[in-house]
C-alpha cells in the first residue's frame, strides 16, 4: 500500500547553485551533504522543505524546458515576497496559465537546470468546486 510521497530528487549541474535556490526561495534546511563521497550515483544533498525530503544530485541538466513541474503551497498574501526572492536569483519566471477566478495564484519559474517549479496558493478542493460550477474553455499554448 502506498503511504504517501517519500521524496523528490532533482539532477543539477551545480549543487551549490541549487542549494542557494532551495534555501532562498523555499527556506529549505540542508540535512545531508555527501561531500566528495557518494552512496548513490553521484554527489548528493538532502533538504527539508515543509516536511518534504528533497534530494539534489550532481549530473547533467534537462535538455529543455517543459510544463512538467512540482508545485509547493504558499499563502497568496506572500506572493510579492516570493516573486522578489525568485527574481533576486535571476531565475526565469514563466507566464502564468489562464485561470478560473478564485482558483488561486501561482508563480512558475525555471531553475538553471530547466526544472519548472510552481508556488501555488490554492487547494485541490477549491479547484474542484470551481471547475464543477463552469464548463472548461479551450486555452491555447498552456
Amino acid at each position: 500500500m502506498i503511504e504517501g510521497l517519500s521524496h523528490l530528487t532533482f539532477i543539477v549541474k551545480d549543487l551549490d547553485r541549487m542549494e542557494q535556490l532551495l534555501t532562498t526561495v523555499f527556506d529549505a534546511r540542508k540535512i545531508y551533504d555527501s561531500g566528495e563521497g557518494t552512496f548513490s550515483i553521484s554527489k548528493e544533498r538532502f533538504f527539508d522543505i515543509g516536511g518534504l525530503w528533497i534530494g539534489t544530485m550532481e549530473g547533467e541538466p534537462l535538455p529543455s524546458q517543459t510544463y512538467n513541474h512540482v508545485a509547493f503551497k504558499f499563502a497568496e498574501a506572500d506572493y510579492d515576497e516570493y516573486l522578489a526572492r525568485i527574481e533576486s536569483l535571476g531565475l526565469q519566471v514563466r507566464k502564468d496559465r489562464p485561470r478560473v477566478e478564485g482558483e488561486g495564484r501561482s508563480i512558475y519559474f525555471y531553475d538553471h537546470d530547466n526544472h519548472l517549479f510552481e508556488l501555488h496558493s490554492g487547494t485541490l478542493e477549491e479547484r474542484l468546486k470551481l471547475y464543477a460550477k463552469s464548463p472548461p474553455s479551450a486555452h491555447s499554448g498552456n
